[in-house]
């Protein structure tokens, strides 16, 4: 009997993916357009508040225009 990509795989076969807890798809798309979403809101603060919190325009502008995919491994656990 040949093997289907939809065939259940043993927990060894998957590797180091399966060492860490899943998430839905869904879930993932969710935490992507919140990061979108808060760095948009980056990009709107005035220079003050970006002073206060230690970053400049340049550097807030530059975060904001990062692409959707961009973050951080630890934000996406």
């Amino acid at each position: 009997m040949s093997s289907s990509i939809f065939a259940p795989t043993s927990a060894g076969a998957r590797g180091a993916a399966c060492d860490r807890p899943s998430r839905s798809v869904f879930g993932r798309l969710r935490s992507l357009f919140a990061l979108s979403k808060q760095r948009r809101a980056l990009a709107s603060l005035d220079d003050a508040i970006l002073k206060d919190i230690g970053l400049t325009r340049e550097q807030a502008l530059k975060e904001s225009q990062r692409p959707i995919w961009d973050a951080p491994r630890n934000w996406m656990r």
